[in-house]
């Protein structure tokens, strides 16, 4: 239980909301209620759009937010009580930046798209689908419903017409870019070029320090919590385990449609909660060490090197995609897209000499591929924020 508040309370920081000028008004689609398309407290969906113009009219980037999972009923019950668990809780603005921000200076290829945050209130990678609440608990599990009601409303508004289409994501959200991906392009326009990006959401089926998978019986449970298992990919799930069809690695395999990973080899969450989850470190070694990796004995650090070794091993399929691009650097961040410092500016990685904004649009418009991989070494790469970064 402690490790399950742990790993919700770890998320939280994803909620950081940038409010000031040009901030988006929030919508809350009260439409969707009587489908049964709600948060986890049977709020409505909700989101924020900024609507394109001139060349971007028909454009449209559909961005869904972060915040972790909850994966029984306590850790749900604690959820609703937020604002990732509740529109009603959600701040009534939000100020876009980063991949959707709407200054040419910042973000060149994208900035005059219709641009959508999703608000991320199901704990379940927009994945949940149960018909039954609990009178007890009164929550309801219906990811899967908010996200194709909120698909839907989008279509009615204009979206029907797109030219051009990304779904992407940070973190819980990237994670629910590349697990409806297909789905994104089948419902748009056959005519429409559809892509998907994914920003620290390439969460890996890795090993934690013990030797196990302490994330596999993690993701069980959500899979299981939140009914999620006809909601994911078909062609993975046919094959495997539900919940093994939670990690990008093996949806990836069957996957149809163009993705562009952007991730750290040294995710800051990853590192935490894959590697070294506190639950399988029962002396407590990584306490110290996850949180700040300048304060990792040598052995440590070697294991930590490690970990992108398996990085590098679950991107496989995204390497062997010509299709695909990939942005993989080596600093120790989580969510680097989302600020117009780290998606275009002097505070974020460039890797083979390119910005993440200038890599995610060439391969977008194929003005170039873009894979690449950088440095090996933790750090190694001086443009890596001095800080961990968990937008």
């Amino acid at each position: 239980m402690a490790r399950l508040k742990q790993l919700w309370s770890s998320f939280l920081v994803l909620a950081v909301v940038v409010i000031g000028a040009g901030a988006v008004p929030i919508t809350y689609l009260e439409s969707a209620v009587a489908k049964g398309a709600v948060c986890l407290d049977g709020s409505a969906p909700a989101y924020h759009f900024d609507k394109g113009s001139g060349s971007g009219v028909n454009n449209w980037i559909v961005h869904m937010e972060g915040g972790g999972w909850c994966t029984d009923i306590a850790t749900c019950v604690q959820r609703k009580s937020t604002m990732k668990g509740s529109s009603k809780l959600m701040n009534k603005d939000f100020g876009f930046s980063g991949i959707l921000g709407g200054k040419q200076s910042t973000n060149p290829d994208f900035y005059n798209w219709n641009r959508i945050k999703v608000r991320y209130c199901d704990g379940s990678s927009f994945t949940g689908d149960i018909e039954a609440v609990d009178p007890s608990n009164k929550l309801f599990f219906r990811g899967a419903r908010v996200w194709r009601a909120v698909i839907d409303d989008l279509m009615a508004k204009g979206m029907s017409n797109a030219q051009n289409a990304i779904l992407s994501g940070c973190s819980a959200g990237a994670l629910a870019a590349i697990l409806h991906c297909d789905q994104f392009k089948s419902i748009l326009p056959k005519t429409a070029k559809v892509k998907c990006v994914s920003d620290a959401g390439y969460f890996i089926h890795g090993k934690d320090i013990t030797g196990g998978s302490y994330i596999q019986s993690y993701y069980a449970k959500v899979v299981a919590t939140h009914g999620s298992a006809k909601s994911l990919p078909a062609s993975c799930t046919s094959s495997m385990k539900p919940e093994l069809c939670f990690f990008p690695q093996y949806v990836a395999q069957t996957l149809q449609t163009p993705l562009f990973v952007i991730n750290a080899a040294f995710d800051s969450w990853q590192i935490k909660n894959v590697l070294a989850p506190t639950s399988v470190d029962k002396s407590k070694a990584w306490k110290t060490c996850k949180l700040d990796l300048k304060k990792c004995t040598a052995a440590q650090l070697q294991t930590v090197q490690g970990y992108r070794d398996q990085v590098l091993a679950a991107l496989a399929p995204v390497r062997s995609d010509t299709t695909s691009g990939l942005f993989l650097d080596s600093c120790h961040a989580h969510c680097q897209g989302g600020s117009a410092a780290t998606w275009s500016g002097d505070g974020g990685p460039t890797v083979a000499n390119t910005k993440m904004a200038k890599a995610v649009g060439d391969w977008f418009f194929e003005r170039s591929t873009f894979q690449n991989i950088d440095c090996s070494s933790l750090n190694c790469n001086p443009t890596c924020p001095a800080v961990s970064t968990e937008d």
